[in-house]
């Protein structure tokens, strides 16, 4: 056991430590290595492996094996080269996306094998729960891994109106990383993650932990009771409507290696520690300053943290929701009257979160308060604070300053889109050119690595394939699918190490076992779930101060001037894990957990199309089909303008191909509306009389479907952007459903309970005909009785001429009184996101 200052990556704070003598089993010496993502690969996602060698041979070709039999069950060619990497003279990426068969396996060519290749949607099934135990562990106030307290008298206040040394309770919280230091900074932003992987994710979290982080149900997702962890000590750090607290301790902090319930580090009044109040100047109690210039990057990420934890607790506590917005109104304000950044406070050494920017912030919690208050000012707001940061500045760079562009990617954007659908092109551009500048990057390489490798380069590495998520989503593009999954299949082992970056997941796999932090150090306790900091550029690692490997490294073989990663207790710099990231990793981990569930259990369907959105969520869609006729395409198009209403139009090849309805269809294209499929032929599918019996086979089905698919590319409308396909007549089956599903499809219908669909029918039908009025009120009358939550409501685009009351006639009549009944009218990608 030996002592040795060393630098601590969170904050770069010089410390005082011991280490330790446990590590894995050293790497026998190759000069080939075959690199997947350990966890393993969804069926339907793209899979690709990277081949790495110091020789000059490459391969031609791949196979993959069967695990247990040994037998190949798919042999490919799809093999990329793309030369030296890091240590490597070559490097080469082996695509598999079309292999879809569950099971495990192996990856071979030559004589080289990858590790246990694994194919299921079930990867990543409760991974997102798995990080979780991280962030419980990091938990200040009453820690449950300890089951024990700390930090229980924080703190004396500085740099405030009050008093400095002002005793205020702000105990509670999460530990920044693997020392006490507590920031506001990265603490608001991993309470929005966490509150946003609930809202959009709820089903894939369990329930499995209390409020206070001990085992046992509770009645509440896990996720959220961590959360609301986060959002109790916020409130606790902005406890007036002009106060606001944004630190707790400084690199003081930095005496010693010990448990937080151990604490013993004196800051000169016994067990308190010092809490910084944001008053947006330079800040330093010891040699050294920040940069402060305003408060507007801590106070846009706790307003934005309020506003959504508001919309999340509304139904279970609404005294606490109440509490949340209007703390969230009054931290917005803090930031208009300063606006600029507040950063973090140094003390004795340099080094502290050196955030350069603060539009990013307020444009998220402008587009957070507009969706709780519907007040247009802060609609207004995110529009304009969007456009002064459309592209987070690190994407492209080759550095940054610790922490100089954060949060790492902008919610923001995705955010206002929901407030401005008319927006969306302009907003989801942001998000491309951002990616487009990674990729410029990346594409030249066999790993499609774009990031620079600085302090938190995983972190930065999981904020962009959570954009990249959010930009998929917002726009419905994949053409950057395999980019955003490389970047996603880094952070669990298909990276020069071979090494998840992730403590303990894959339990099975490489992963960090010598992390930097006194919980696995000094006691071996696990760090399940963190994500550690990750590599940094060869000229970082040799330029730090303090740093000595106290074992052998067994990742020697790949370390270069390119990037350095170490799993080692003594290098701070790689290999310690932050809250911040991790709670980053729970999104993303939900994001790609949730995509494979069978089913999701918020929407409701029939035959296996989804017939309706959430109906805990006051949203619906109008749809609009047609096939025939368009006599009211016009008008349509004209009162969804007029009243900001983003319609989804699904057309037959039919109708895209009339030469008469060509122009509508540009201009509805150009305004954003969702344009998708309704067949070419507008085929009848099933027997009326007998729905199990179909008229078609599988054959013409596709052929009709691509047929459709082709029309709309020429208004510039390709399949990935319209993954939503609405059947003829409305009428279908289970095996339409599934031929829809293999073609990469989504089969869709309008909701039941009003009569809507029956607008296109006219007098001579007899009782099947139904008025404009009857329609509507069939409407009004389900709304009274049940609701049309997360109804798709469909209306026809035109009629046979023996209709005289036309339906579409009374649009903005229905909108306005939707409107009314507090509905937000979205379009279907959005309803059913």
């Amino acid at each position: 056991m030996k002592n040795k200052w060393l630098l601590c990556c969170c904050c770069g704070f010089i410390s005082l430590i011991l280490l330790s003598s446990h590590r894995k089993s050293f790497q026998k010496e190759k000069e080939t290595w075959i690199r997947i993502n350990l966890v393993g690969y969804q069926q339907e996602s793209k899979k690709v492996a990277v081949w790495l060698s110091k020789t000059e041979k490459i391969p031609e070709s791949f196979q993959i094996l069967d695990k247990e039999k040994g037998k190949i069950v798919f042999s490919s060619k799809s093999v990329r080269c793309y030369g030296a990497y890091g240590p490597f003279k070559n490097s080469c990426r082996l695509n598999f996306s079309e292999f879809k068969q569950p099971g495990r396996y192996v990856i071979r060519t030559g004589d080289v094998e990858s590790p246990e290749l694994i194919i299921n949607d079930e990867v990543y099934r409760h991974a997102a729960d798995f990080a979780l135990r991280y962030l419980r562990q990091q938990r200040s106030g009453f820690n449950p891994y300890l089951k024990d307290s700390c930090h229980t008298r924080d703190g004396y206040t500085m740099y405030g109106p009050m008093p400095d040394s002002t005793h205020i309770d702000v105990s509670g919280g999460w530990h920044d990383a693997s020392d006490y230091l507590q920031y506001a900074t990265t603490s608001a932003n991993a309470t929005y993650h966490l509150l946003a992987a609930y809202r959009d994710f709820p089903d894939v979290f369990d329930d499995g932990y209390q409020h206070n982080g001990l085992s046992g149900k509770n009645g509440q997702a896990d996720v959220l009771d961590e959360a609301r962890w986060g959002l109790d000590w916020l409130l606790k750090m902005h406890p007036k409507k002009d106060w606001l607290f944004h630190q707790i301790a400084d690199d003081r902090d930095h005496s010693g290696l010990r448990l937080p319930n151990k604490d013993n580090v004196s800051y000169g009044k016994g067990a308190e520690r010092p809490v910084y109040f944001a008053n947006g100047q330079a800040q330093g109690l010891g040699k050294f300053k920040n940069r402060s210039n305003g408060v507007a990057s801590i106070a846009g990420k706790f307003s934005s943290a309020f506003a959504l934890g508001s919309g999340i607790f509304r139904r279970k506590d609404q005294k606490y929701a109440k509490l949340l917005l209007d703390k969230s109104q009054s931290a917005y304000l803090l930031g208009l009257k300063k606006l600029g950044v507040q950063q973090t406070a140094p003390n004795r050494a340099p080094y502290f979160y050196e955030e350069d920017n603060w539009s990013d912030d307020m444009e998220l919690a402008a587009a957070m308060l507009y969706q709780e208050t519907a007040q247009q000012k802060y609609r207004k707001q995110a529009l304009e604070y969007a456009g002064r940061e459309k592209v987070s500045p690190w994407m492209g760079a080759d550095t940054a300053r610790h922490y100089q562009w954060y949060p790492f990617h902008n919610f923001g954007h995705y955010e206002a889109i929901k407030n401005d659908p008319e927006k969306r092109e302009l907003l989801t551009g942001y998000y491309k050119e951002g990616i487009e500048r990674v990729w410029n990057k990346a594409k030249n390489n066999a790993f499609y690595r774009g990031i620079p490798f600085i302090w938190c380069s995983n972190n930065l590495t999981a904020s962009f394939a959570i954009q990249s998520y959010l930009y998929v989503n917002a726009s419905r593009d994949e053409t950057y699918e395999e980019f955003a999954q490389a970047n996603f299949d880094w952070l669990f082992g298909c990276n020069p190490w071979g090494t998840s970056m992730v403590y303990g997941l894959p339990e099975w796999g490489d992963t960090p076992e010598n992390p930097h932090s006194a919980f696995s150090h000094l006691h071996n306790y696990p760090l399940d779930g963190g994500l550690v900091d990750g590599p940094v550029y060869g000229s970082i690692y040799k330029n730090l101060i303090g740093i000595k490997l106290y074992e052998e490294d067994e990742y020697a073989a790949f370390q270069s001037d390119l990037a350095v990663y170490h799993d080692d207790f003594g290098d701070y710099s790689t290999n310690e894990p932050t809250m911040d990231g991790t709670a980053s990793l729970v999104y993303l981990l939900a994001a790609y957990d949730h995509r494979t569930l069978s089913q999701n259990p918020r929407f409701k369907t029939d035959q296996g199309a989804i017939i309706r959105g959430d109906s805990s969520k006051k949203e619906l869609a109008l749809v609009f089909t047609g096939h025939e006729f368009a006599d009211g395409l016009g008008q349509i198009r004209q009162v969804l303008e007029k009243n900001h209403v983003k319609g989804s139009f699904f057309f037959t090849g039919s109708f895209y191909n009339n030469p008469g309805f060509s122009e509508d269809i540009k201009k509805i294209h150009q305004q954003g509306h969702y344009l998708g499929a309704h067949s070419n032929e507008h085929l009848l599918y099933a027997d009326w009389k007998d729905r199990s019996h179909l008229l078609i086979d599988q054959a013409t089905f596709e052929k009709d479907l691509k047929a459709n698919y082709e029309a709309m590319a020429r208004f510039g409308i390709p399949q990935t952007q319209a993954k939503f396909f609405l059947p003829p007549y409305e009428w279908y089956n289970q095996t339409i459903s599934n031929w829809t599903k293999e073609m990469g499809l989504t089969l869709i219908n309008y909701s039941p309970g009003t009569r809507s669909n029956a607008d296109y029918t006219w007098p001579e039908m007899g009782t099947r005909y139904l008025g404009t009025e009857e329609i509507y009120q069939s409407i009004v009358d389900y709304e009274k009785k049940a609701s049309l939550n997360g109804f798709m409501l469909l209306i026809h685009v035109g009629t046979d001429e023996k209709r005289k009351d036309k339906f579409y006639a009374h649009l903005e009549r229905l909108i306005l009184y939707l409107k009314e009944k507090g509905y937000q009218l979205v379009s279907v990608p959005d309803l059913l996101r």
